[in-house]
């Protein structure tokens, strides 16, 4: 029995498609968190700066991401809100997995 041929060209076109959707996907996610946490109220050149700071310190001190990662996390508990304030008796939020949180954001287009 005879294999049918592969359309490599095909296969290539369709997998840089995909990779084109993710990274669209991407950008548009990574200009709604800075909507989402305010940081478009900052100029432009302000942003750039904090962005270049954070990958620079992230270099010189790893430990840096891992406190990051924890306010990030608690950010995405409260549920993307910038200032929301727990009631008395609301649990805090808590370290990954706890209390039946939800999972952190997609991380596959980092």
């Amino acid at each position: 029995m005879a294999r049918k041929p592969c359309d490599f060209d095909a296969e290539l076109q369709a997998l840089m498609n995909k990779a084109k959707k993710v990274k669209s996907q991407k950008t548009t996610q990574l200009g709604e968190l800075v909507q989402v946490i305010g940081a478009d109220a900052l100029p432009v050149e302000a942003l750039a700066g904090a962005l270049l700071a954070a990958v620079e310190q992230s270099k010189k001190t790893p430990e840096a991401v891992a406190r990051w990662t924890e306010r990030g996390h608690a950010f995405f508990q409260q549920g993307g809100k910038r200032g929301k304030k727990h009631a008395p008796g609301d649990p805090a939020p808590g370290p990954p997995g706890s209390n039946g949180a939800a999972p952190a954001p997609d991380r596959a287009a980092q």
